[in-house]
Order: structure tokens, then C-alpha cells, then sequence
């Protein structure tokens, strides 16, 4: 792997990759150029070879990249290849609704505790998992004991750079913030921050302009869509 530091878009970029390589698995695709990949997903097929340049060399010339060997690199590149113990502080309609979404799993993520410090909301469960809710006063703790290593901020923005100040006390250095709000972090410490507020407000200044609605990027049948709806179709 290159010295070089890798910027956030390229991890992003990443992830983007490996759900792609997942859908080629699945429509039992062995082989895929860098250009076919682009097709299939609307990418930039020197931008995957430049992302992936990165990390190593991983393609095969006149063959391409094997897809279940490039899956199994980037999986690891990104530390996917060992589970991660989430806890979401803030028992309230974002974070149940967080504790209840089944499609962490699938990247080996699970949430393992809630915390809030309503005590209405202190000792129920929450879920399909009965993910008790504890007190937040216990989240040193109770992140000792579950060996979570990775906290999601769900309160109101007034509150979370409290939260986000016991937290890192507690020894955690990944944090996903909901809390629309700029949190200060230690050095060592990743916070990333999803401001839905901001991204419908993007959404809107697209809605405000029209004539920037027309249709792009649209890309032609390929060989795993010809697979995929075999499959689906029994044959």
C-alpha cells in the first residue's frame, strides 16, 4: 500500500465498489474488467483503477480483477473481515429506528446496546434483538463489557458534544453523528457526521432549478443484468 494518505472519498469509493462486486457474486460473475464494472454501475473506470492503485495491484492483464478475490481485498482493506459492536446513544425515534435496521449485518456491523438517559426509556428493549436501553451514566462500562468499538450520536444537538465527550473518554475512536450540529474531536478520534437537514436542503436547491433535472449516466443492458434476470427467472 502506498504512503500516501488516503482521503475519505477514496474509502467511500471503496465501499461503493464492494457493494457492486457483492451484486456480481450473486449473479455468479467470476471476472470483471475495470471498464465493465464502470458500465454496469455508472463509475469511472479510471477512477476504480486509481482507488485501487492505492492498496496494491490487483488485476490481471488480459483478464481483469477475479471479482471474489477483489472482494475479499477491499473487505479487508476496509476492515469488514471482523465483526464491529456498535452502541447508538439516544433511545429516541432515530436511534430505535437505527437499533432496528437489519442491513448492518450484512457489512458486519451489530448493535449491541442503547443508551439514553430518560427513565422512562432506561431497562426496555427495544427490537427484534431486545436491545435493552441503559442508563448513559453505565456507557464506559457497559462499552468494556460488550467490547464495542463503535458509537453512533443520536441526541438532540444541544447534547452531543457530551455524549461525544463520554464516549471518547470511554477509549472510542469511531463515532457516526446524527446530531446536526460540528462536534470537536481528539486527535486519534474519527467522527462522521450525517446532517439529513443539509442533504434535503441540496435536494431542494435541485428542485428549485428544473432545468438541471435532466436524465444522465444512462447505461446499457450488460451480461450481469442478462445473468441476474436468468436467475430470477429460474432458468
Amino acid at each position: 500500500m502506498k504512503s500516501e494518505k488516503i482521503s475519505e472519498l477514496t474509502t467511500s469509493r471503496l465501499s461503493v465498489y464492494l457493494r457492486c462486486l457483492n451484486t456480481l457474486v450473486a449473479a455468479g460473475i467470476k471476472t470483471v474488467s475495470s471498464q465493465a464494472l464502470a458500465e454496469q454501475f455508472n463509475l469511472n473506470s479510471a477512477q476504480i483503477r486509481k482507488d485501487l492503485g492505492y492498496f496494491g495491484e490487483f488485476g490481471v492483464r488480459g483478464v481483469g480483477y477475479y471479482v471474489n478475490d477483489l472482494r475479499d481485498h477491499i473487505t479487508k482493506i476496509l476492515g469488514l473481515d471482523r465483526p464491529h459492536r456498535v452502541g447508538i446513544v439516544g433511545a429516541g425515534r432515530l436511534g430505535t429506528a437505527l437499533a432496528n435496521y437489519n442491513g448492518f449485518g450484512r457489512s458486519n456491523f451489530t448493535v449491541v446496546a442503547l443508551f439514553d438517559n430518560d427513565e422512562q426509556k432506561i431497562g426496555h428493549r427495544i427490537g427484534d434483538e431486545k436491545i435493552l436501553v441503559q442508563d448513559v451514566q453505565q456507557l464506559a462500562k457497559v462499552i468494556g463489557n460488550e467490547s464495542i468499538d463503535v458509537m453512533v450520536v443520536a441526541v438532540p444537538a444541544r447534547a452531543a458534544q457530551k455524549v461525544l465527550n463520554q464516549i471518547m473518554s470511554a477509549g472510542i475512536k469511531a463515532v457516526l453523528n446524527f446530531a446536526p450540529v460540528p462536534l470537536t474531536a481528539r486527535l486519534g478520534v474519527k467522527v462522521k457526521t450525517v446532517d439529513l437537514t443539509t442533504s434535503l436542503e441540496s435536494l431542494s436547491y435541485f428542485l428549485a432549478r428544473p432545468q438541471l433535472g435532466s436524465v444522465t449516466n444512462v447505461r446499457r443492458r450488460t451480461r450481469v443484468d442478462e445473468v441476474t434476470e436468468q436467475k430470477e427467472q429460474g432458468l
